[in-house]
């Protein structure tokens, strides 16, 4: 990262970033932020455990596969949805298996995702996409 500092008359550091740079930096921030929340969940999954085994259910994991492969592909679920003219919010659902995607939705994501053979039959079957 290259940035160049400089103070103001009145004493205040500023800090100059290019937009890659910068752009960069919110990813960095986003990944983080994504990061804190799995583990806020996993730690209030934790805290509510009743020492008995709970069942994932199946969208659940499809969307952890989701997720992994986002990451694996080097996306933020803002770029992913960018990318695939989706909201942020539907993609986040999609990888906490709070819903299942549209056919068209799943196209898109697969394509972006690079998703093909019998990892995309597997998933679209599992989705109920035929």
């Amino acid at each position: 990262m290259n940035a160049q500092t400089f103070t103001t008359p009145s004493g205040e550091e500023m800090v100059i970033l290019s937009r890659a740079d910068y752009d960069a930096l919110l990813a960095r921030i986003e990944e983080a932020e994504e990061d804190a929340a799995d583990v806020a969940a996993y730690d209030a999954a934790k805290a509510a455990d009743d020492g008995r085994r709970h069942a994932v259910s199946p969208d659940e994991v499809r969307g952890h596969y989701l997720r992994m492969r986002r990451k694996t592909v080097g996306l933020t679920q803002a770029e992913l949805a960018a990318q695939t003219s989706l909201t942020q919010g539907y993609v986040s659902d999609l990888e906490a298996g709070r819903r299942r995607p549209s056919a068209d939705a799943f196209a898109r994501i697969a394509n972006v995702l690079a998703i093909q053979g019998d990892e995309l039959a597997n998933l679209r079957d599992g989705y109920g996409l035929g």
